[in-house]
């Protein structure tokens, strides 16, 4: 059984007082297993972070709504009572969020906040708790710790507040590690040494991490398997190597095709994805993708996509017109050619009002 089975999480904002609601999180699911390294990855709005924040119990109580499972060692989250949950949290599972200057108390000296867990789920105190937070700050590569200590998060630059959260999120050692996003804002030789120590984190005490990005450099250097996220749904999950090989949906070929290559001509032009992620129609009305895609047709129109294996075992993905690398498969009509060539003949893209996904 995987350490973690999340099974069609949903999270629903809104509602109430005529207020429309809106789903962040529709009907995601994946398994995470003991010392895997799993992707969740997607542009801002595509609802990895409110993903992460369900499992961890810290969405708001008021105006949200969550259903589905999240079974973590037989027990599933979704449903633990918040003392319950509170015991849990640091312990067994933990986070790095993506900001550490908001994340950590600006008026608490990082001493202090990282003893608080070690009392909490340690049963540290006095000396031997200060001893074991000096510890950890050296282990995630913080040097003169006992300095540290002492110091305000103000004091310490970003990587510093960045590997700091790191040593509160391992103090117990918890068996699964959510990390939301740590190497965002900052330069490229800490975000190497960051992925450095969570890879020897995952590798050394067999944690089970889970890794929310939108870097696809970071999921090329960590992650074991891939799940491409647009608009709360799932659109394509694999291996790595298989995602960069063949991405599939046409979602995840745009996110690799607008990533400049060293290898390209001078002058090549990037080839972004057309629009924002808020040109989306409801998953109820069909893909919610087509208003940004060069491969819709009107089967894309007739109702939500299932996710399915055209490739192979393994690798699922949720479109009706895959992008097959196959020679030998029929050539994809796209958008584009529709108008270059003046046929009248395919849907024109849909003209759906938008509905927008909070992040």
């Amino acid at each position: 059984m995987p350490l973690l089975s999340v099974d069609e999480l949903t999270v629903t904002f809104g509602g109430g007082r005529g207020r429309k609601e809106s789903k962040a999180v529709n009907g995601v699911s994946f398994d995470v297993d003991q010392g895997q390294v799993v992707g969740l990855v997607g542009e801002s709005g595509c609802g990895k972070s409110v993903t992460s924040l369900a499992l961890m119990g810290l969405l708001p109580k008021k105006g949200v709504r969550t259903g589905g499972r999240a079974d973590f060692d037989g027990t599933d989250l979704l449903t633990l009572a918040p003392s319950r949950m509170r015991d849990m949290r640091g312990r067994k599972i933990a986070m790095i969020f993506q900001d550490p200057l908001s994340s950590l108390n600006p008026v608490v000296p990082i001493g202090i906040q990282v003893t608080e867990i070690l009392a909490r789920h340690r049963g540290m105190k006095g000396e031997a708790a200060r001893k074991e937070a000096a510890h950890l700050l050296d282990r995630v590569g913080i040097p003169d710790p006992d300095r540290r200590l002492k110091e305000y998060p103000h004091q310490l630059s970003g990587g510093m507040r960045q590997r700091a959260l790191i040593a509160m999120a391992v103090a117990c050692a918890p068996r699964l590690l959510i990390a939301d996003e740590p190497t965002t804002a900052l330069d490229v030789t800490i975000q190497a040494q960051i992925l450095e120590l969570l890879k020897e984190l995952v590798d050394q005490q067999g944690t089970a991490l889970l890794m929310i990005t939108h870097d696809l450099g970071v999921v090329a250097g960590l992650c074991d398997q891939v799940n491409v996220l647009y608009a709360g749904k799932v659109v394509e999950s694999t291996g790595r190597r298989e995602l960069f090989a063949h991405p599939t949906h046409p979602y995840a070929n745009g996110l690799l095709g607008s990533i400049p290559r060293l290898d390209a001509p001078r002058g090549t032009p990037l080839t972004p994805i057309r629009g924002s992620i808020n040109d989306q129609i409801a998953w109820a009305d069909g893909c919610a993708f087509a208003p940004r895609c060069d491969h819709y047709t009107m089967e894309c129109l007739t109702g939500t996509p299932e996710l399915a294996e055209p490739r192979a075992a393994g690798h699922q993905v949720r479109c009706v017109n895959p992008i097959m690398a196959d020679p030998e498969a029929p050539p994809v009509v796209t958008a584009e050619s529709d108008t270059a060539s003046g046929s009248s003949d395919e849907p024109s893209a849909p003209d759906t009002p938008t509905e927008e996904v909070p992040a």
